[in-house]
């Protein structure tokens, strides 16, 4: 008798990371993750300012723009000009120099005299800006505020080197770099109006917003709020799937030590079942919640049939035990000629991602395997493609 060697390994393989998987997840506890509230919420009103202005980096090893990139020759001309020194019209070439853009995030409860990392992006052709030092840039806000000038040496933590015609080497991408620490705050931004000085004593209520709105997570983030002040009547309720309205008790006369207190309360927190695929590297992520109806998958010369079967299993006769219900774990695979046919209880699409890896299926064909158990409705969860 003949045997179909690629066959006998692919049952092996399955039949192995079934059973094995199988109980493995049947022993894991109950153990939900908690987080903290300030992990996965913010309070409603407080957000960073976004910040903007125009720089130049000098310093660079020839790498900077060239004469095509007349707004670097013209920034450079007009800050020399402030300086007495005045630039012919010939000179246009500028290697050592590049435009910038320069960017920013201010907390709203930063200070004057601090400081912030700012983002420095190049803004005409030049082949890297690394090793470079960026002058002095005001930045703003939206509303042409100035709240902060940039400056220091650049770290982009890339290369890019070229020798000879079309031989040439790139890290990372050296046209994009940061200045650690190199945002000076001139002025600070105006707090919200319910956490200004004059109006935090008596502020009554504010609210919640959560990163990832859940009614899930909203409902228990309210639960858990009234839990720890349970001495007094609920103060916490969820208004919809990503706000959380908290009134502040009137026993509360420190209302940074009340917010203190909430962020730090741990919830467990719920998301909606996903897939991540990214089809660039091959990557799938499958969150502990997905799940796929019974399904039979035929791809190419593959077969595979999923059904989920349980019985009863009754404890002997005058014994302690008591009734459990057991799933049966069957196998079926179809592979061209040699028909073998694969049926597993209790699958969840972790257990058939992991078990297309071990037969050893190109990441596209998983990706299109995936994408029609989602199509036929079979997958119980959100497809993301990256």
């Amino acid at each position: 008798m003949k045997y179909n060697t690629k066959a006998l390994y692919l049952v092996l393989f399955i039949a192995f990371y079934i059973l094995s998987s199988s109980s493995a997840i049947a022993q894991i506890p109950d153990n939900p993750i908690k987080v903290r509230v300030k992990d996965i919420a913010r309070i409603s009103g407080i957000h960073n300012i976004q910040l903007l202005g125009y720089g130049l980096v000098v310093g660079l090893n020839g790498t900077g723009d060239s004469a095509a990139a007349s707004f670097t020759t013209q920034s450079v001309k007009n800050m020399l000009s402030q300086f007495g020194v005045d630039i012919p019209n010939t000179s246009k070439n500028l290697k050592n120099v590049a435009a910038v853009m320069v960017t920013a995030d201010l907390s709203v409860f930063a200070k004057m005299g601090g400081r912030i990392d700012v983002l420095i992006s190049s803004l005409g052709d030049a082949k890297s800006i690394s090793g470079g030092t960026l002058l002095p840039a005001p930045i703003y806000s939206p509303d042409s505020e100035l709240y902060a000038i940039a400056q220091g040496p650049v770290s982009s933590g890339g290369f890019s080197v070229k020798a000879g015609i079309g031989d040439s080497s790139q890290k990372n991408h050296s046209t994009v770099g940061r200045v650690p620490n190199g945002g000076a705050i001139q002025k600070s931004p105006p707090l919200p109006k319910f956490l200004s000085t004059e109006n935090a004593s008596s502020l009554r209520s504010f609210t919640l917003i959560l990163d990832d709105p859940d009614f899930s997570t909203a409902s228990r983030l309210a639960s858990a709020i009234n839990e720890d002040f349970a001495n007094q009547t609920p103060i916490a309720s969820a208004i919809d799937a990503s706000s959380v309205r908290i009134a502040v008790p009137e026993s509360e006369k420190d209302i940074v030590a009340f917010i203190s207190r909430i962020e730090n309360l741990m919830v467990v927190p719920d998301n909606q079942a996903v897939v991540v695929i990214d089809e660039r590297n091959g990557t799938i992520v499958v969150g502990k919640d997905v799940r796929i109806a019974p399904v039979a998958i035929s791809h190419g010369s593959l077969t595979i049939q999923i059904k989920t079967e349980e019985e009863a299993s009754q404890p002997p006769p005058l014994s302690s035990g008591e009734t459990t219900i057991i799933s049966r774990k069957d196998i079926n695979v179809n592979e061209e000629n040699q028909k073998m046919q694969v049926i597993r209880g209790g699958a969840s699409i972790e257990d058939v991602v992991k078990a297309l890896n071990l037969i050893g299926l190109a990441p596209r064909d998983m990706i299109a395997v995936l994408q029609a158990i989602k199509a036929s409705g079979a997958l119980y969860a959100k497809l993301v493609i990256m």
